[in-house]
This record gives structure tokens, sequence and C-alpha cells, in this order.
């Protein structure tokens, strides 16, 4: 961590006033002593720092100096994003371009800082689809990333209930979740989500999207994410639940599902528990995840379908 963390004190002061040794230790959260400590180690690796203490005084680096990433093109320094996930950079496009912005990298660092960042690289991979799926094929992701990182607009023919519609969308951003990968783009005022893996064509057209200054894509992703999964539920049921069961909601039923407050605990600490659930067959499914620590109180029918389950449990296993 001590490499991030020189880092960080390096690119504070870079093209800065300066700053006390208390400021940086606050925004570090380290001590004075492991401040001056690491201005001392960059000193060592020949970065021109100094000291000047009275009034005015702080850490200061010498004016005009910074850290050289020698040869670093456009597509290189964009693709800086993506070191750490050469899956994601390949699916880009932009494989060759990430692996040559991190040589680029390390080789303009001090020494101490390349050390800690060749630790990283060799001791942490992100992959990022799930165990049990394979990222989908999406032949246009490039020609999609080049409309959102050239901030064209895109023409895309678009199969959806299967049939193909083409649409010119203002690109906002892409997502990649658990290898999937999605656009999020403007269409007739909409701020709309679009799977790539079902896009048939794409066209980057020679005309400026207009993307909103403000738009926040991680923050639009939580929010719709979250709208979505609200929407699925709309069974509802009421059931009690064992200590063990209300903590093992979240895993049964998913977080969104699980955002109840429950009843005050009896006796034995079970709660009762008003739910919304996707549909009857999905919630026996769910609470049969929770063995016996859950009870269905309504409706009747869940209930029986807990109960068959349950049934044919103990005769398969008795």
């Amino acid at each position: 961590m001590r490499s991030s963390r020189l880092l960080d004190l390096m690119l504070r002061l870079q093209g800065g006033p300066g700053a006390t040794a208390e400021r940086l230790a606050e925004q570090l959260e380290v001590s004075v002593r492991t401040v001056y400590r690491d201005v001392a180690a960059l000193q060592a690796a020949g970065v021109p720092l100094w000291t000047e203490s009275g009034p005015g005084g702080g850490i200061r680096l010498l004016d005009g100096w910074q850290s050289k990433l020698s040869g670093m093109t456009g597509v290189e320094t964009s693709a800086l994003m993506l070191l750490g996930v050469p899956g994601l950079a390949a699916d880009l496009g932009l494989g060759e371009q990430t692996a040559a912005a991190e040589a680029k990298l390390l080789g303009a660092m001090p020494l101490p800082l390349r050390a800690g960042a060749e630790l990283w690289r060799r001791r942490l991979h992100v992959d990022a689809p799930g165990w049990f799926g394979r990222a989908a094929n999406a032949p246009h992701l490039a020609t999609v990333a080049r409309a959102v990182l050239e901030g064209r607009r895109l023409r895309i023919g678009y199969r959806r209930r299967g049939r193909e519609a083409t649409r010119t969308l203002d690109p906002f951003g892409l997502v990649a979740k658990a290898g999937v990968w999605y656009l999020v783009a403007g269409h007739r005022g909409a701020t709309l989500s679009f799977l790539v893996s079902r896009i048939e064509a794409a066209v980057v057209l020679d005309e400026d999207a207009r993307r909103p200054d403000d738009f926040d894509l991680a923050a639009w992703w939580a929010r719709s994410a979250a709208e979505f999964d609200r929407s699925l539920l709309r069974y509802p049921c009421r059931v009690r639940l064992a200590p063990a069961a209300l903590r093992s909601l979240p895993a049964a039923i998913g977080r969104e599902a699980a955002r109840v407050t429950p009843g005050p605990a009896d006796a034995e600490g079970w709660v009762e528990v008003a739910l919304m659930l996707e549909s009857e067959e999905v919630a026996v499914h769910q609470l049969t995840a929770l063995g016996a620590g859950v009870e269905v109180l309504e409706p009747d029918s869940l209930r029986a379908g807990l109960r068959e389950i349950g049934a044919g449990m103990a005769r398969r296993n008795g």
C-alpha cells in the first residue's frame, strides 16, 4: 500500500502550491511522521521535493516539474482506466493499447512506486464474468466503444423480441456487468440501456453525440438496476423467520426484496416479515433455501408449495 500512497502524495503536490505535512497527513490518513518518511523516499527516488519551515511553509515540488509518461498516445491514455482488467480491454479492442500504456506508466515511475505496482499486477486479477455463465457474444462492441470514446452518434440495428429495428443513439457510456456489456444512450429524449450482444449492426456517425454535461453513468446505472429489481417484485406474502433465516434473507431473495422491516421477535427470536417477491413459483424456490427457518403464514398456496417440497425431501432422505 505504501507505493500507492507515495504516488498519491506526488500527484497531490504536482502543479500545486504545496501543502503542510499536517494537511497531507489528514488527506492521506497517516501520521505526520509517515508523511516526512514518504517525502524522504521520493527525494531518494529523484523527485525534486523540498520543505520550508515557518509561516507559509510546507512541502513543495520544484516549479514546473511533472512526472512524465513518455510517448503516451491519446488511445493509450484512455486505456489507462482498463489496467488490471485485460478481459474487458480485449472486448473493447484495446488490449494492445492497454498493455502499451501499462508499460509506459511503469517505465515513468520512480523505482519505489514501480515495485509496488508490479507487485499488485502479479497478485491481483479481476475476473469479470460469473462462475456459471459465459460472456455474451458482442461482435460490434469495439465499434460501439469507439462511438462512446469519440463522443459520436451511433446508428444501430437492434434485435428485440425477434425483430430488428434501426435506431440512432447518443452514446453516454458502457457498463460491463458479470461479463455482459450494456450501452447506455439517449434515444428520443429518454436514457435507455441496450444489450450490446443484441446489436446486429453498428455505424459511427459523423455527428457529435448530445451527452448531458452532468450525466453520472455509475449513479444512473445504480438507480436503473434498483428500479428494475423493484419492478419484478409483484407477489405479496407473509412469513415467519428464525434469526438465522432472517440473516440469510438477502442471499435467498436478493437485496432489494430483503429491504423490509421485521416485526417484533417472539420468545424464540422468530419475527414476522411481509415480502414482495417475483411470483409464487420463484417464491417457493427462494424460500426453500431458508430450510426449516421459514414458515409461510400466507397465502395458503405458497405454504402448500413449501410443504410439498419439504415432504418430498423427507421421503427421499428419510
